[in-house]
């Protein structure tokens, strides 16, 4: 029997002549819909407007004419694409009945012309040969992406708009910088609270001040910098406030439970929570494989090696992970994980000590996924004191 949230394959068997199947190709000025309809000899294709009430329409229009033809629609399978849109659709046809499957992009074959012909018809049918094998159950058709509630997704929000803004404020320092290298003008902080004054006291090599348009638009930079850290520290103040929470729900309990480690931020701990700790995976496999961290064989005849992981799955999960691999031989330098990378790189140089860096950040996920759902601390962790 499946799992829950089990998308490796469907739960119910395909019954042809009582399921209408239908598959979305969605862009931002139309939709365009490919469906089967039994007792159609017809594939039926319609380009729709961006309106899920007209979808829903035309989904019972071709109920009707199931009917009429004598077959029954006791069920209505409907596929798209992972994309800009989200999965709000999702959500609203299932409110409405509507069987629905979200299938990741990268998981659907293609042809392997240099030159291949890429249009919305092709890709429907492209998109509903791979949604008939995976619904008769058939391995590797495609894969399907868990659809989150509105809840989900607004948990993640703060993370990645903290990434976002962390990210805006280095392009802005960097700016700062080098319109300040231009002058010749070195040893700048733009981080520092007097920055606006100090910007007024610089003299180039010259002995001269920094000219007015150039100035103005420091002073611009400056206010933008200013604002941005004030942004910032409005989300870490949010996320400090979930550790002071009395009766907190699963995922912001597996965030206080991953906080005590050393080493481990209450960000740090709150992306991994929402990004991957929370989520109703399967195995460790399935741990390992969303972050992206598992490798990639290419074997042919005599030819045996390893390309490297596969980098498939959430960027975000596995970018902080590597760096929390770092971190870990700082903070849990007597852990078992530590003790197994030194033993691992004794000798090594430095590709060697990246490969294995790797290898710890896949150990280290899978540690701290049982560590947050199961409570079992990993060998030698050391947790911050009350």
């Amino acid at each position: 029997m499946a799992k829950p949230y089990d998308l490796s394959k469907p739960l119910v068997a395909l019954d042809h002549d009582s399921t209408l199947v239908a598959v979305v190709e969605m862009s931002g000025t139309s939709w365009l819909v490919l469906a089967i309809v039994p007792g159609i000899d017809r594939r039926p294709l319609q380009k729709l407007p961006v309106d899920e009430n007209r979808l829903f329409r035309q989904l019972e229009i071709w109920r009707e004419e199931a009917g009429r033809a004598g077959k029954v629609m006791r069920r209505i399978v409907v596929a798209f694409e992972a994309g800009r849109d989200g999965f709000w659709l999702a959500r609203w046809l299932r409110a409405r009945g509507v069987e629905v499957y979200v299938i990741h992009p990268a998981s659907v074959a293609v042809p392997r012309e240099m030159r291949r012909a890429k249009t919305d018809r092709l890709d429907t049918h492209m998109l509903m040969r791979a949604l008939l094998g995976w619904l008769r159950g058939e391995p590797d058709c495609c894969r399907m992406v868990a659809i989150p509630t509105v809840a989900e997704e607004d948990a993640r929000r703060p993370g990645r708009e903290r990434e976002h803004l962390v990210r805006e404020r280095t392009r802005v320092i960097n700016r700062i910088k080098a319109t300040m290298a231009r002058f010749g003008i070195r040893g700048f902080k733009p981080g520092l609270k007097n920055a606006v004054a100090r910007l007024q006291e610089l003299r180039t090599p010259e002995g001269e001040t920094i000219p007015s348009h150039t100035r103005s638009e420091l002073l611009r930079y400056l206010e933008r910098l200013q604002l941005l850290k004030k942004q910032i520290a409005t989300i870490e103040q949010r996320c400090k406030e979930v550790l002071s929470e009395a009766t907190p729900d699963r995922a912001n309990a597996m965030v206080q439970l991953l906080a005590k480690v050393r080493g481990i931020g209450i960000e740090t701990a709150e992306m991994l929570v929402h990004e991957v700790l929370s989520r109703n995976l399967r195995d460790r496999r399935a741990v390992a494989r969303y972050a992206g961290l598992t490798g990639t064989p290419d074997e042919s005849g005599r030819r045996r090696r390893e390309k490297g992981i596969s980098r498939a799955g959430n960027g975000r999960v596995r970018c902080g992970m590597i760096q929390l691999a770092w971190r870990l031989l700082m903070f849990q330098q007597e852990s078992a994980l530590a003790r197994w990378y030194r033993e691992r790189v004794a000798g090594a140089r430095g590709s060697g000590k990246k490969t294995f860096i790797v290898a710890l950040a896949r150990k280290l996920l899978l540690a701290l996924w049982r560590y947050a759902t199961l409570g079992e601390i990993p060998e030698g962790f050391v947790l911050k004191s009350a």
